[in-house]
């Protein structure tokens, strides 16, 4: 796994982006005590249920991968040029 560039700044904003989209689909209402990881595993079940990315063999599911990988899928979403692109 190799690590991106704006790694950290990526996963926030995929963060915010999945929560959005949970809250949206009405699958879920986060509450303010709930930590991010918690948070990030939820949004990456919802991602992978709704096949909106690849899901990871169980055994690799852990808060490191799971944050690499909505880092990732917020990646691709962003427009060619993006700063966070490079």
């Amino acid at each position: 796994m190799k690590k991106l560039r704006h790694e950290h700044e990526l996963f926030k904003a995929a963060l915010l982006a999945g929560i959005k989209y949970a809250e949206g689909r009405g699958a879920v209402e986060f509450e303010a005590t709930d930590s991010a990881s918690a948070k990030a595993l939820y949004v990456y079940r919802l991602l992978v249920h709704d096949k909106l990315i690849a899901p990871m063999p169980e055994e690799q599911v852990g808060e490191k991968t799971v944050r690499h990988r909505l880092a990732t899928w917020y990646m691709h979403q962003l427009p060619k040029g993006h700063p966070l692109r490079e």
